[in-house]
């Protein structure tokens, strides 16, 4: 059983390294990272709107002094809940993958504002964005983009501190980063994990994602900060690499017998992973999954899949 419990608001991990948490973990309910040293601190991804990053911006200043002027922001990657606060963090370098910084001018924030002022008029799928994301509020958020960017693999200092930023995607997106400080034996992964949850795969390939576990598997880490979910250490990162490598191979051998991508997701029986929530995600899981063994690579049909979520979530 892991010692941390999983309650919002703020979590000393020791050695200058702080989790940001929001149960229940689900959908747009992200976790982000602050690590300090000295006077110097980073911080690992905003959340979804204004309203909570300015609170999490609030309790973090009140509990960490050198939170007050925050010198880097990472962005482990290009989704919404992880970035659409940047606009706060005044004065900060904000760093992410380049290919993660190309993905976030996909779907700024205004844009996802004008999808649920029209979601009424989408059906299935309108219906589900709605009972998901109606508890944010997107109006008025401003996209902060990255100032910096990289490819592969490169290092920033917070005090002495050394961080690491490994770029592994795509996978989840096009552009997923992990945050390592090998010196405090933790890692803030982004949604390559997502703990207690079904992980949901955008971009793929599945083998990109297989390998950023394997990665982190390899690593001296003892605690580590999901994208979402409760703080998790090794046994977190093993059971995401199972998720995947299973859902794979259920995926291909439905693939091969010609089923629909619903029929495969509403077929595939979870089993060990039964208890993990937002089981609907199996639908764009799948969905990535028969494109990659197509040799597809189009865009998906988000208004399509958030309707094939809908029916399975239902």
């Amino acid at each position: 059983m892991s010692k941390w419990q999983f309650t919002k608001g703020l979590h000393d991990l020791g050695l200058g390294s702080y989790a940001y948490l929001q149960p229940d973990g689900s959908w747009g309910w992200s976790n982000a990272g602050l690590i300090t040293d000295g006077e110097d601190s980073l911080l690992v991804d905003t959340l979804f709107d204004l309203n909570l990053t300015r609170e999490m911006l609030q309790i973090m200043r009140d509990a960490v002094p050198q939170s007050e002027n925050i010198g880097t922001l990472v962005n482990t990657h290009a989704n919404g809940d992880h970035t659409f606060g940047n606009q706060l963090v005044e004065g900060a370098a904000i760093i992410a993958s380049a290919a993660g910084a190309e993905e976030m001018a996909e779907l700024p924030p205004s844009a996802l504002a004008e999808i649920m002022r029209n979601a009424g008029a989408m059906g299935e799928a309108g219906v589900f964005l709605k009972k998901l994301f109606d508890v944010f509020d997107f109006e008025g958020i401003e996209l902060a983009a990255p100032t910096e960017t990289f490819s592969g693999t490169t290092t920033r200092k917070v005090g002495d501190k050394t961080i690491e930023l490994h770029e592994v995607g795509p996978a989840h997106t096009k552009g997923d980063t992990l945050v390592y400080v090998p010196e405090d034996k933790t890692v803030f992964t982004g949604d390559i994990l997502f703990i207690e949850g079904h992980p949901i795969m955008w971009a793929g390939p599945i083998a990109n994602w297989v390998k950023a576990c394997d990665l982190m598997l390899g690593w001296d880490v003892e605690t580590i900060v999901p994208g979402h979910g409760p703080i998790t250490d090794k046994t977190g990162v093993q059971a995401v690499r199972d998720y995947l490598t299973y859902i794979e191979a259920e995926a291909r051998k439905r693939h091969a017998a010609g089923m629909s991508v619903m029929e495969a997701a509403q077929d595939i029986a979870f089993d060990d992973f039964s208890s993990w929530g937002d089981a609907e995600r199996i639908a764009v899981n799948v969905d990535t999954l028969f494109k990659e063994f197509n040799g597809d690579t189009s865009p998906p049909d988000i208004v399509q899949l958030f309707a094939m979520m809908s029916k399975l979530a239902a």
